[in-house]
């Protein structure tokens, strides 16, 4: 490739309608809201897989969004829960180029993160270093190559350590905006953690802990409130707020 091969890049992608649209990479980049988008092409079916493709409620954008498996509904967890995300889509867009000796390849990235500054990240979710073998790599080269033209990010996410992944699916439960509870207790929450403290000692202090654990952990999801993810959750782990801890926190989980 040139280091001008970014310019001659295609994507395709599907209208309201769910007509195909194919259209220079650098103008959709600019033009197309691709974290509005379905699906450029279905989700592959795996014959003997435990985990086939469903949909994740997205907390930043109040839709579902398309996962074609257990490892991109992780990374969709993780980005979910970052401040710094306003828009999420599954395999919106097809690129397309040529090689250099004029063959003609194509890529669909499963993931579409739209960032708050307007850029974006482009995505894919390997089970494992090597899922895909050579094609898989050769395309994200590919396909890096395309988004750096434009400002943008693609990145093969790594699978999360088992503990971080555990205890961000644990807190993703309380994603949802009925988990802030009844008018007060979120402030009630934050006030309580307004210095570090054992989780169980701050949800007392806001009240009936039955009724004030769901808003901490609702808290904890939107980054309101900090806590240590290196390790399983329990009562005594120490909660604080926002902007204290480490880049093992809930402020680094992303």
């Amino acid at each position: 490739m040139t280091a001008d091969r970014g310019s001659g890049f295609e994507a395709v992608f599907l209208d309201p309608l769910g007509q195909a649209v194919q259209q220079r990479w650098t103008d959709a980049a600019l033009t197309v809201a691709f974290e509005d988008l379905p699906p450029v092409s279905a989700f592959p079916v795996i014959p003997g897989r435990r985990w086939g493709p469903g949909l994740w409620w997205s907390a930043t954008t109040g839709r579902h969004v398309s996962a074609g498996s257990n490892a991109m509904r992780t990374q969709l967890m993780v980005l979910d829960s970052d401040p710094d995300v306003t828009g999420l889509a599954g395999r919106p867009v097809r690129l397309l180029w040529r090689t250099p000796r004029g063959q003609v390849r194509s890529w669909v990235p499963q993931l579409f993160a739209r960032h708050i500054d307007g850029t974006a990240l482009l995505a894919d979710c390997p089970s494992h270093p090597d899922t895909g073998g050579e094609r898989a790599l050769n395309a994200a080269q590919a396909v890096a190559e395309a988004c750096a033209h434009v400002g943008w990010t693609y990145r093969r996410l790594a699978p999360l350590d088992d503990v971080l992944a555990a205890n961000l699916k644990w807190l993703a439960g309380y994603r949802h905006p009925r988990n802030a509870g009844r008018p007060g207790l979120k402030a009630a929450a934050l006030e309580a953690f307004s210095r570090p403290r054992p989780l169980i000692e701050g949800a007392q202090a806001a009240g009936d802990p039955i009724e004030a654990l769901p808003a901490v952990f609702h808290a904890l999801w939107h980054r309101q409130l900090t806590t240590s993810l290196e390790a399983p959750l329990h009562e005594r782990v120490l909660v604080g707020p926002c902007g204290w801890g480490s880049p093992g926190t809930t402020e680094g989980a992303g």
